[in-house]
Formats: C-alpha cells, sequence, structure tokens
C-alpha cells in the first residue's frame, strides 16, 4: 500500500479543541479544506479559507443541520477506490472529487445525557452525518486518513512533515481502528439511553460494554498474565480507577482489585464516624471506628495484625499526620482517602513505594448499576447488591431481646459481612471487628477461624480475653444448621444477626436460646463469591 497525499480534507467537529491549529497546518500544504456550520465558521474567524459542504454537494444544508454529509458527492469522494477503473469512471462521470482526510468528532450525546436534557434534546444529539463519514472514511483506509480524536491532531501534522504531505498505510490503518472504536463506543451509549433510561430496562436483549483504556498494567494477577485498567465510556462514577495517585509505585492489577474492595466497604461509613478498613486480598482484616481516624486505625488493625501486612488501608475522613505516622509503621501497599493534609503527605513521602489515592467524595453504597462477571462461553450480569436494612426491618426471633449496644454491634457486623467473601462471619464489638472469617466451605468453619483470630490478637496484645466476648457475630447468609452458631456462642458471641430461611430456623432458634443468645433476622442476604 502506498502514501497517500493529502490533498483535500473535510473537517466536521463538535470539538473545536485543536481545530484552528490543525486548519493553519493543512493550509500551509496547500490542502482545500472543506467544512460544516460552526467548524466552518470557526476556520473562517481565524483566517482560513474553507469551502462549505453545500458547494461540494450542490445542496444547501437543510432540516435544521440533520441533512448537510449525507450525500454522494461526500460519500463516493470517501469510498472511491483510488486505482480501480470503473470507480475512477464513476468519479470523473459525476464530478465527484476525492476526499483524502475526515477530521470528525462526534455530537457530544453523553456529555447532554450527563446534564439532565430532556428526551428532545438528547435525541437530537444522536449524530448520524458524522458517524457515516467515519465509517466511510475507515473502511477505505488504504486511501483516506481518518481522525476522531483532536489528541491525535499533533501526530497527523507530523506524519505530514516526515513524509512531505502525505500519510502512509500503517499510520492510516491505526487510525481506521481508532475510528471503529470510536462510532462503536458512540452507538453503545445511544442504545444504553435506549435501553436504561428511555425503556427502563434492566437487562436489554444486546448488552454493550465499552471503555477506555487507561493503561497497560505490569501484569494481572499473576506474572504471566496481562493486564489493563479501563474506564468506561460515557457517565459514571468515580471511584479507584479516578483516584488521584499521590505517590509511589504503578498500581498492580491487585492494587486496583484491592483498594476497590476497600473503598466500596468504607463507603458504607461515609457518613459515619471516622472509620478505617484494612483488606487484604480483597477481604477486609479489620474494620472499627472511633473518635478520631487514629483511634480507629488503631482497633481495625489489632483485629489481624498479621493479615493486615502488606494490605490496604482506606478511610471515611481526611488523612492526618498522626494517622499516617500509624499506617507507616507496617508495610503497606496503598491507602486510600477523600483527601490528605500537607503533613499526612509528607509523612507518606518518606514510603516512596507506597500508593497514596486520593479519591474525593466517597461512591454512594446504594447506587445503582450492574456487576458483570465472564464465565466459559458468557456472561453473568445482576445488578449491584445495594440491599440496605434499616434497624426497623430486623426481627428479634429469640427470647433474649438484644441491648442497643448489641443491636448497634449487630449493625456494624452486618455492614462488614456484606463486603467479606461468603461463607462469611464477623465479630464485632464497640464499633471494631473482633474476627472476620471469610471464604470457608462452611459457616462452622469461618466462625471458628474467626475466633481462633480474635484470641491471636488478644495474646498479640496482652488482653484478659478476646474481644468475641461479648460481641455480636453477623452472618452473610443463614446458618443451616446450629454448629455455626454455637461455634460462635462457644467464642464469646451474645448477639447473633442473621437473615433466617433455613428450612432448620426453629432449630437454630431453639439453640441460641438455650444458649442464652439474642438474634435478629435481616431478611437478606449477602453472598459475595
Amino acid at each position: 500500500m502506498q502514501d497517500v497525499v493529502i490533498k483535500r480534507a473535510l473537517l466536521s467537529v463538535s470539538d473545536k479543541a485543536g481545530l484552528v491549529e490543525l486548519g493553519h497546518a493543512l493550509a500551509a500544504r496547500h490542502v482545500e479544506l472543506v467544512s460544516t456550520g460552526g467548524t466552518a465558521k470557526t476556520l473562517r474567524a481565524a483566517g482560513l479559507a474553507v469551502k462549505d459542504i453545500s458547494e461540494l454537494t450542490g445542496f444547501p444544508e437543510m432540516m435544521d443541520g440533520r441533512v448537510k454529509t449525507l450525500h454522494p458527492m461526500v460519500h463516493g469522494g470517501l469510498l472511491a477506490v483510488r486505482d480501480n477503473p470503473e470507480h475512477a469512471a464513476a468519479m470523473a462521470e459525476h464530478h465527484i472529487g476525492a476526499i483524502d482526510l475526515v477530521v470528525v468528532n462526534l455530537y457530544p450525546f453523553a456529555e447532554t445525557v450527563a446534564k439532565g436534557a430532556s428526551r428532545d434534546e438528547i435525541i437530537e444529539n444522536i449524530d448520524i452525518g458524522g458517524p457515516s463519514m467515519v465509517r466511510s472514511a475507515a473502511k477505505n483506509h488504504a486511501y483516506v486518513t481518518i481522525l476522531t480524536d483532536p489528541a491525535d491532531y499533533d501526530d497527523l501534522i507530523a506524519e505530514l512533515e516526515e513524509s512531505d504531505g502525505k500519510t502512509s498505510y500503517d499510520f492510516r490503518r491505526k487510525c481506521a481502528a481508532k475510528a471503529y472504536s470510536a462510532t462503536a463506543a458512540y452507538d453503545s451509549m445511544i442504545s444504553q439511553w435506549f435501553a436504561f433510561a428511555d425503556q427502563q430496562q434492566l437487562f436489554p436483549d444486546m448488552l454493550a460494554i465499552n471503555g477506555n483504556r487507561v493503561t497497560e498494567l505490569r501484569y494481572g494477577e499473576n506474572p504471566h498474565q496481562r493486564a489493563a485498567l479501563y474506564v468506561p465510556v460515557g457517565p459514571h462514577i468515580a471511584g479507584i480507577a479516578q483516584a488521584e495517585q499521590v505517590q509511589g509505585k504503578e498500581l498492580s492489577y491487585n492494587n486496583y482489585n484491592d483498594a476497590d474492595a476497600a473503598l466500596e466497604l468504607v463507603a458504607e461509613f461515609r457518613h459515619g464516624p471516622p472509620t478505617v478498613v484494612i483488606v487484604k486480598h480483597a477481604n477486609p482484616c479489620g474494620v472499627a471506628t472511633g473518635a478520631t481516624l487514629i483511634d480507629a486505625y488503631r482497633a481495625a488493625l489489632e483485629c489481624d495484625s498479621v493479615s493486615a501486612f502488606g494490605g490496604i488501608v482506606a478511610v471515611n475522613r481526611p488523612l492526618d499526620a498522626e494517622t499516617a505516622e500509624a499506617i507507616t509503621e507496617i508495610f503497606t501497599e496503598v491507602v486510600a482517602a477523600p483527601s490528605a493534609d500537607d503533613a499526612a503527605k509528607a509523612v507518606f513521602a518518606k514510603k516512596k513505594n507506597l500508593r497514596l489515592l486520593l479519591t474525593g467524595e466517597l461512591p454512594n453504597p446504594q447506587r445503582g448499576g450492574l456487576s458483570v462477571k465472564p464465565i466459559t462461553g458468557g456472561l453473568l450480569v445482576q445488578s449491584r447488591d445495594n440491599g440496605h436494612v434499616a434497624d426497623s426491618d430486623f426481627t428479634v426471633v429469640t427470647k433474649r431481646v438484644p441491648t442497643a449496644q448489641q443491636l448497634a454491634d449487630c449493625r456494624f457486623a452486618w455492614t462488614v459481612a456484606k463486603h467479606v467473601k461468603s461463607n462469611a462471619i464477623v465479630y464485632a464489638k464497640d464499633g471494631a471487628t473482633a474476627g472476620i472469617g471469610a471464604g470457608q466451605m462452611n459457616r462452622r468453619d469461618s466462625a471458628r477461624i474467626a475466633a481462633i483470630k480474635a484470641k491471636e490478637a488478644a495474646e498479640t496484645y496482652g488482653w484478659a480475653s478476646a474481644r468475641t466476648v461479648g460481641s455480636a457475630v453477623a452472618s452473610d447468609a443463614f446458618f443451616p444448621f446450629a454448629d455455626g452458631l454455637l461455634a460462635a456462642a462457644e467464642a464469646g458471641a451474645t448477639a447473633v444477626i442473621q437473615p433466617g430461611g433455613s428450612m432448620r430456623d426453629d432449630e437454630v432458634i431453639a439453640a441460641a436460646d438455650e444458649a442464652g443468645l439474642a438474634m435478629v433476622f435481616t431478611g437478606m442476604r449477602h453472598f459475595r463469591h
């Protein structure tokens, strides 16, 4: 494939960034500029000679600009195979001139949706002519150069300078690939709006998923795997992917995954007292609230200081120097916070490999959305687990009625258990986790493992007894047998919170009564696989 001299360019952009500079660069090479509406106006205002699209087509722009480029004089000039005799003859017969360069970016559909525009305005911002030109030019990239992103203008100018006004086939092929990605993403945004917003469908017949690559990562979960970070195209909430990295090494795949788990959990307390979450391998190993952030951090660390080594810390308050000093006393991979003061940043700066992420406002844990999980041959799609129960939803099922403090501990343990891999057991006391058992094949073992961790913590810190004594225990799903509940009672728990719903609920309730436990049912489970 040969290099192509750029003689005529068609420019039609909604984003005018870099347009004038590009226009001057093309004009300096005697490229004829053809343009539409506001683009032509901008170029003329910069002193550039521009031919209106209506001069090319012989038809005026009409129907409020809906019809201007959908014409054989445009698409013939884009799609003609230049060295095909029949195509060349058709161009000559119908006086169709070749178009060598197309610069198009599309109507701001996503931005229009994001600002809460009316349905009519949203529909008007569905571009028709733009995607058609992009697709035509990209298909014929053997002869036509297509640009859809202002960030690529400098690359084009450099290409023209290096090749005496020509573009190479490799350059055009790369541009074509990006162009089709742009139109695919654009169409997917429109289809999502029609499905989710306009038609109120939760699971449309066709699920369009798209994203922009932010960066390639060093590797995936393991060094032999490759990985990259993408963010959604169009409106989306901000999270770990958008956090400002103040310092530290490049984030790994596992760092992103674990930091996201920590952020999702600490966001449950975004309107609560100072709260600290410590996560290891996507499971919390310590969570606590306190009068101050440093108090919360110390209480969270005491739950399982062994697992906290090399972990992820997330907080719901701006970081201060005292808390930063405490965090840096052990090896920590990532710290995520809404913000941090200069003193805290100075403390972290002494640990150059520690990644400090500032997230701004924490996400709403009750937001909607879909969760997507790939399986062999398909995708599993479900609504996010944004389930929430209030204290008024609790049903006391035992003879013993929980005290106000026990209910508060139940609520705290239940909130944490939602973010622990199933089977999940969480002991909590006075606003801090006492022991966490995650990911076991049966609930009894999770209860026992959590109790063992609590006992080890008591030995480490010289406490008279483990914090499970007098604690509340949460189970993410019902106890299918009484053995898991009895294991919690043996650890010293005095209150239990669980969904209920087992065929053996009566047996479990009877065991709780015999053990002198207070127990509430939520009616909602929180499996996390």
